[in-house]
């Protein structure tokens, strides 16, 4: 693709692009669409590049976010631009078949410091999303420690997976047989976050992208 108006390729976006909402969200609308532009994206994301929010962080206000820091909660910010492979659900009958795409990433040295320090505190490293989760594993060494990267995150987690940095993470309901279910699988037992669920059914608790989110732990 060729652009030849001399434009920004990211304000040409923005101009004549839609949001990049989930498939199963469908907008028939301008109003809705620019309801998303503020409702679907995070108060604290601050790089463009990713085709999808990180869901997990659209409970988060900076109300919230001030009071958490009030009684000594660390934040530490990481990058995953998600692709599309997010979205697509597995279809092979061996989940380790499954191939998911590459996402790129970035951790910063004063965000890696911060992560290091509260494993050698004792405290918990709690992700937002799943996708700070597979980022978090990706960049870890066996004692849980990362180290401040760029690159391609292509880490896909399933049951069976032995985690070393996340001790926590709060996760919206996901679509059956997406990997996200499967990383949520793999870091609680199945039993159990299908019980979640089917709790979540019979209480009217929303799923998916716009949903309600459970913590982990």
């Amino acid at each position: 693709i060729k652009f030849l108006n001399g434009g920004e390729f990211l304000e040409f976006l923005k101009t004549f692009g839609k949001i990049p909402l989930p498939p199963y969200i469908k907008r028939d609308d301008i109003t809705n669409s620019q309801d998303d532009r503020e409702d679907y994206q995070t108060v604290y994301a601050s790089k463009e590049g990713a085709v999808a929010a990180p869901t997990a962080g659209l409970h988060f206000t900076k109300a919230l976010m001030d009071e958490l820091l009030s009684k000594g909660i660390k934040f530490a910010q990481i990058t995953l631009h998600v692709g599309y492979g997010t979205f697509v659900p597995v279809k092979v009958d061996d989940i380790r078949d499954h191939q998911i795409h590459s996402e790129t990433f970035y951790l910063s040295r004063k965000d890696a410091d911060t992560i290091n320090r509260a494993k050698d505190e004792n405290r918990r490293v709690i992700a937002v999303g799943t996708t700070c989760v597979r980022t978090l594993e990706y960049l870890s060494d066996e004692n849980g420690r990362v180290k401040p990267r760029t690159g391609l995150c292509d880490l896909f987690i399933y049951p069976g997976y032995n985690f070393k940095c996340v001790d926590a993470m709060i996760t919206n309901f996901h679509l059956p047989k997406s990997t996200l279910l499967m990383l949520v699988s793999a870091f609680y037992k199945r039993p159990k976050i299908l019980e979640a669920y089917t709790e979540a059914k019979l209480k009217d608790y929303r799923f998916f992208s716009y949903g309600d989110a459970m913590l982990i732990e």
